[in-house]
């Protein structure tokens, strides 16, 4: 048996240099640059909803719209400091005020603005739009959280992944209610609410396969 002392110096003599992570707002800055790059460029190519000027007068647009862009801002940020294994948990706590005005405001909106779907039904073009920007807009913002955790995430893959779900689909929703006017109370939902949720349950689900299809071989072996 190797005896310890000689374990460490060939453990030291073998080891390959390590570049040092970026500080965790750093990167969150970084991959939000990257969020209203894309988001810039949805907007070049789809333009803004026609009644955008006129919602952007109504508290309750604005206020949802906020909540959504703070929700996707504050997740980003909570995810990268949680993918540090020496960083509190408590850093998932960090969107929960901004994600509940976004739930509040938009739960609000919906019953006190409640606007049937008519008899044509939810019209299939404007669907096929909405999940086509749904599309463009998340993924490449899931390519890019998965890519930037790939290092330092696979210490809490489900959590970090949720979180970047929950950044994933606020930015998401966002570019939605910039670009589409969603008039049916029940595509609000769907395409708000339903994001997000559709992104953090997939992110508790399949967080550390996700990771895996980006992080280093050695890593997940080491990790398990």
């Amino acid at each position: 048996m190797i005896a310890t002392p000689e374990l460490i110096e060939a453990l030291a003599a073998n080891a390959a240099p390590v570049r040092r992570l970026r500080p965790p707002l750093v990167r969150a800055a970084l991959w939000l640059a990257f969020a209203l790059l894309i988001v810039g460029l949805l907007g070049l190519s789809h333009g803004a909803r026609p009644d955008l000027a006129e919602r952007m007068r109504h508290a309750t647009f604005v206020l949802g719209l906020a909540g959504s862009v703070l929700t996707g801002t504050l997740a980003a940020v909570a995810a990268f400091f949680l993918s540090l294994p020496d960083r509190s948990r408590s850093w998932i706590l960090l969107p929960v005020p901004t994600l509940v005005l976004w739930l509040s405001v938009t739960g609000y909106g919906c019953l006190t603005n409640w606007v049937a779907i008519g008899p044509e039904g939810v019209r299939l073009a404007e669907t096929a739009r909405c999940f086509a920007t749904l599309v463009l807009a998340s993924a490449p913002l899931w390519l890019a959280a998965l890519v930037m955790l790939r290092h330092a995430a696979l210490v809490r893959p489900r959590l970090v992944a949720s979180l970047a779900g929950l950044a994933v689909g606020g930015l998401s929703a966002t570019a939605l209610t910039l670009f589409h006017d969603l008039s049916a109370t029940a595509m609000v939902l769907v395409w708000n609410i339903g994001i997000a949720a559709f992104a953090v349950g997939a992110g508790g689900v399949l967080g550390r396969r996700m990771f895996s299809w980006v992080a280093p071989p050695p890593a997940i072996a080491a990790r398990g």
